[in-house]
């Protein structure tokens, strides 16, 4: 398939609950973008009829090509998109896109990462962060351990540009469930701000490893017995969470990690990352996420 870019490019990281878009010109540079609530579940059934609102939204030029990353690409998204394996590195992804048979201008799917299986039969799957790693590395980064915090948080290690290894944890997700329904609802909800003591206390509480689903239990016990304030709650249990993926991961003291995130989300593991004597820096996704898309923007892309 051959997908040769104009002198615009709209790319979209089109998430299950959110939607980015990025208009960029012939060089690289973004001219506009757009953030939304148009997840992959509420654009279900009318994919088409919302990248048209979308791209009414950010006046993108008639005929301008169209990269899209993420759930977009998944089974319950537009169009299924097969996984590539790590042995594919992740320059190649220009030349993976998936094209879409009818909209008048090019449209084209970034396909997603499968982790085969290992010995203990564990198997990982990623859509989305690929691509914002493929900007890391067009931003100069050189391998090395990169968290992609969010609903399902990555740790990936990349080997020069390819995919060495990667968890996934439902982190994003399980504190927004906890928040909504069930025993800690009440007491998350008492706390709106972040409290750095207490988010620092669940950290501390991961760290001691065990069951995370005892761990939460006794986030209500230190609330009922009054050792911590049901205005601490939100926050510890959001330390409990992220210090999890930490002491799961057990990297050595000294590792430097790269966070593409958010700069609240960001600042969080970093705080987090202090706890176990590890360098971390801080990658701005909108900035990788264009730069991604530039290297979409100086190739044809075959498949």
């Amino acid at each position: 398939m051959t997908f040769t870019m104009s002198e615009y490019l709209l790319g979209i990281d089109w998430g299950s609950t959110n939607r980015r878009a990025y208009l960029l010109d012939a060089d690289g540079q973004c001219l506009r973008q757009h953030a939304d609530g148009t997840g992959m579940l509420a654009a279900r059934g009318r994919f088409a009829e919302a990248l048209a609102d979308l791209c009414r939204d950010l006046r993108v030029p008639a005929g301008t090509p169209v990269v899209m990353s993420g759930m977009v690409g998944s089974a319950q998204g537009w169009h299924e998109v097969p996984y590539l394996t790590p042995d594919v590195p992740l320059t190649d992804l220009p030349r993976q896109l998936a094209r879409l048979a009818g909209p008048e201008a090019p449209v084209g799917i970034v396909p997603g990462y499968r982790l085969p299986a290992s010995a203990d039969g564990g198997v990982d799957v990623m859509r989305g962060e690929e691509t914002q790693l493929l900007g890391a590395l067009a931003l100069g980064a050189a391998g090395g351990w990169f968290i992609l915090p969010g609903t399902h948080s990555k740790w990936a290690r990349l080997e020069g540009e390819r995919l060495a290894q990667w968890s996934t944890y439902m982190t994003g997700e399980l504190f927004a469930a906890l928040g909504q329904g069930g025993t800690l609802a009440a007491l998350m909800a008492a706390g709106a701000e972040h409290d750095a003591q207490a988010f620092d206390s669940g950290v501390a509480a991961a760290r001691v490893g065990g069951a995370l689903t005892h761990a939460l239990f006794t986030v209500r016990a230190r609330v009922v017995t009054g050792d911590l304030p049901a205005a601490q709650a939100r926050s510890f249990v959001s330390g409990l969470l992220i210090g999890t993926e930490f002491t799961a991961c057990a990297l050595p003291a000294g590792t430097e990690l790269a966070i593409i995130g958010s700069p609240a989300l960001a600042a969080r593991y970093q705080d987090a990352a202090r706890h176990f004597s590890l360098r971390t820096r801080i990658i701005d996704p909108d900035r990788a996420y264009c730069a991604a898309l530039g290297r979409f923007m100086k190739k044809e892309s075959r498949r």
